[in-house]
């Protein structure tokens, strides 16, 4: 049964969705470290499910630290301030990111294989994700992200001890 959200060019945004990036923590001193949650709060993508394609642009600034799981202790105001810092000026350098679709397929049951182009911080390579629309116009996406194929280097601290693992997880929870 096809979606009753299938027709158009539907819009998300932080008012009806969620776009969150997963990282974890590695190294010897992991245990010191968060795995964390971070929330996008300026973004929008569009879905046209006819032709289909879609497109999203992120304000990398925008990155909010939504919590930190694990650690010594929890984590601070400061301790987010900081993070915020470290990814606006070290790692993301304050650039958008940008995705646009290549290829969209039906994959059944309102399921869809995305391919397309995530260009971070200047640099733009393939990537691709499932993406499904609900008969309730529900939207989900997951994506799996290395830093390294995109030139980043994984945040690392004390020596190199702890880190951020390569692979991040980016996450689209929404309603169409």
């Amino acid at each position: 049964m096809a979606s009753i959200y299938a027709a158009g060019i539907h819009r998300l945004g932080p008012d009806n969705a969620t776009l969150a990036v997963h990282t974890k923590r590695g190294g010897a001193a992991a245990k010191a470290g968060h795995d964390l949650e971070l929330r996008v709060t300026a973004w929008e993508a569009s879905l046209d499910l006819d032709a289909p394609s879609a497109e999203l642009t992120a304000d990398a600034t925008s990155l909010r630290v939504e919590k930190g799981t694990g650690g010594m202790q929890a984590l601070g105001e400061d301790d987010k301030d900081n993070i915020r810092q470290t990814i606006d000026d070290d790692v993301l350098e304050r650039q958008n990111i940008t995705f646009r679709s290549t290829s969209f397929e039906s994959a059944g049951d309102d399921r869809y294989r995305v391919e397309g182009e995530l260009t971070i911080v200047g640099a733009t390579q393939p990537i691709a994700f499932d993406l499904s629309v609900g008969e309730d116009g529900k939207v989900a996406a997951r994506a799996t992200v290395t830093q390294t194929r995109w030139g980043l280097k994984p945040f690392s601290a004390l020596f190199g001890t702890l880190k951020v693992l390569d692979d991040v997880e980016v996450v689209l929870d929404g309603r169409l």
